[in-house]
């Protein structure tokens, strides 16, 4: 027998465990299904919602149509996982029908689902936690300051006019900022005209 054809048997066709969620005190239970073979249809992820996390989501779909604002990425979400619910009081919809229902792809419901068994139901309605932190601007308001009293002397010698060009290349040998694209002096210059 060639290592092809050997079947592993010591791996479980499904692994239940818990899951605590993003928001205290929930806990969740999630069932991981391990394909057996890439051409399966079955689904990897099964979400089996506690209370809690289930009166979570009808809030915030209620709150829909009352008079908190929700955004409308948390209120689908929200219905997506009621509808996948696979406990005893959910009704188990196939992610192609919940897809339709809702207007969203059958791929974003996979990776709900994922997620939701790793992380927790709830997580999915919060948003992601950036990275890397926002670039500072280039040109704040001294700088800016400084870009209009340039913009506004006379302009070098052999030069009738500034041009952006000028106007960025100045700010660099000024030494007030290391660099600078033209683009950056167009957007401030059109913001103080």
């Amino acid at each position: 027998m060639n290592r092809r054809n050997q079947q592993i048997t010591s791996i479980p066709s499904q692994l239940v465990f818990r899951v605590r969620s993003g928001v205290p005190g929930f806990i969740s239970t999630a069932t991981i299904l391990i394909k057996e073979d890439q051409m399966s249809n079955r689904k990897i992820y099964r979400i089996k919602l506690t209370d809690e996390e289930r009166d979570v989501f009808r809030e915030v779909i209620k709150g829909k149509r009352g008079r908190m604002k929700i955004a409308v990425w948390k209120v689908q979400r929200a219905n997506a996982m009621l509808k996948c619910d696979e406990s005893e009081d959910g009704p188990a919809w196939p992610d192609e029908r919940i897809a339709e229902a809702y207007g969203t792809t059958t791929r974003s419901m996979e990776n709900w689902r994922k997620k939701a068994a790793l992380e927790g139901p709830l997580v999915l309605l919060e948003r992601k936690r950036r990275l890397t932190p926002p670039t500072l601007p280039k040109l704040d308001g001294a700088k800016e300051a400084q870009l209009t009293k340039i913009a506004c002397s006379k302009p070098i010698k052999g030069r009738s006019r500034w041009t952006l060009q000028l106007l960025a290349e100045q700010l660099v040998t000024l030494k007030v900022v290391d660099s600078i694209s033209v683009d950056t002096v167009r957007r401030a210059m059109k913001k103080t005209n």
